[in-house]
């Protein structure tokens, strides 16, 4: 999947919203499918989505350190109480991941523990499919959730794309819609426009061609100010020289250019099964990924703290599945079940989230039994932060987790 080019964007931006505006009874054009309906009015709230491909091992991103399954099954994976970033007498954060650390102690960062889904599937396709698309009981359904959030955001409000992943992988299911138009960049320059305005004034009598023409030459124009004013605009923040920092720093610039993107996608991994998929030589593979992981989300939530951003924003993890309590015999560890999540924002409640899996009982080898099932938490951030029907999107009831203030 390659950038969108600067006419991609444009017919995705502004083509269709201003031939709607123009054309407001042309009968049949542009016709869309029933969009799922608001719950409450739209507030400009933003979510990323970052993608965590091969199964990150949540047992050594919050590891319980003071617990003897953990200690016993993990010769030389084991981070012990001296290692850990202590969150508790029982939990701490991987060496790795100070800085989200710092995040968690500044009520920034939510942990949602032992996230999962009924019947765990161990396929690396298969479990990052129904994560993707919300339907573990249909992991080929044809769209994505947050591809079907898009379709409801573009019912509610044609004037602004919906959606956009930012990244040089292939643009993940998870975007996958059925009528919004999601493009992929790589960063905020690819976004830049052409504009022709001045070679398109309507002549004679009114022409609802032209005139669409025109207006969307000047949409063009107005767009492309604020894209390159975001592009140039200065930071505070020094953003680690990695790929993820330089998707969400362009996420950043996006979300300043007041482009009217609700949703963003971004990734950590590579293209699945992805670098998480660790089953040889775990401890150092892991501990670059998740130090990466840290430095580039806190550079980009200190950046948006800079400009009181944050508060517009929720960002989450997800990622197929955890990986097994016990090693491989290859110094790494296989396909498991639950794991935790990771959401910052400015308006979460912040800290733990449910306990930590029983790792005395386990499922599939994983590190403990999932009890919170990910659809509560996609319920939450569908309704309770987009103003979406969540259970329209998610074909189904599910309790959204209480992970917001003044929702």
């Amino acid at each position: 999947m390659t950038s969108t080019t600067r006419r991609d964007f444009l017919k995705t931006s502004l083509g269709a919203s201003l031939l709607g505006t123009i054309l407001p009874a042309a009968p049949g054009f542009l016709a869309r499918a029933p969009a799922a309906p608001l719950r409450r009015k739209a507030d400009g709230t933003i979510l990323v989505a970052l993608q965590l491909a091969g199964g990150n091992d949540g047992l050594n991103a919050i590891v319980p350190y003071a617990n003897d399954d953990y200690g016993r099954n993990r010769r030389t994976l084991r981070l012990t109480a001296r290692e850990v970033l202590k969150i508790d007498a029982d939990l701490g954060f991987h060496p790795g991941m100070p800085a989200m650390k710092r995040l968690f102690d500044d009520g920034l960062l939510t942990v949602v523990q032992g996230v999962g889904y009924p019947q765990p599937n161990q396929s690396h396709e298969t479990s990052m499919r129904i994560w993707q698309t919300g339907h573990p009981e249909d992991p080929m359904f044809q769209t994505g959730w947050l591809g079907r959030a898009a379709d409801a955001l573009v019912g509610l409000a044609p004037a602004d794309m919906p959606a956009v992943f930012v990244g040089q992988i292939a643009r993940p299911f998870v975007l996958n819609a059925r009528t919004a138009v999601v493009p992929s960049v790589g960063k905020i320059e690819d976004c830049f426009l052409r504009s022709a305005s001045g070679h398109m004034e309507p002549a004679g009598r009114p022409n609802a061609l032209l005139e669409f023409v025109r207006q969307t030459a000047a949409a063009a124009d107005v767009l492309n100010r604020k894209l390159e004013t975001a592009a140039k605009r200065p930071t505070n923040v020094d953003y680690p020289p990695l790929p993820l920092a330089q998707s969400l720093r362009t996420v950043a610039q996006l979300i300043r250019a007041e482009a009217g993107i609700r949703l963003f996608v971004v990734e950590l991994g590579g293209q699945e099964p992805g670098g998480f998929d660790t089953h040889a030589n775990q401890r150092d593979n892991h501990a670059s990924l998740l130090r990466q992981l840290s430095q580039c989300v806190a550079a980009w939530a200190d950046d948006l703290c800079g400009d009181r951003l944050l508060d517009r924003v929720v960002l989450m993890t997800y990622s197929e599945f955890g990986r097994t309590l016990a090693e491989n015999g290859r110094r790494g560890t296989d396909h498991g079940s639950a794991a935790p999540v990771f959401l910052v924002g400015g308006r979460l409640r912040g800290g733990l989230v449910g306990p930590h899996p029983d790792l005395a009982d386990i499922e599939n080898g994983g590190g403990g039994k999932h009890h919170t099932d990910f659809r509560r938490l996609y319920a939450v951030l569908l309704e309770s932060w987009l103003g979406l029907d969540a259970r329209a999107i998610l074909s189904g009831d599910f309790k959204p987790l209480d992970l917001l203030r003044d929702a």
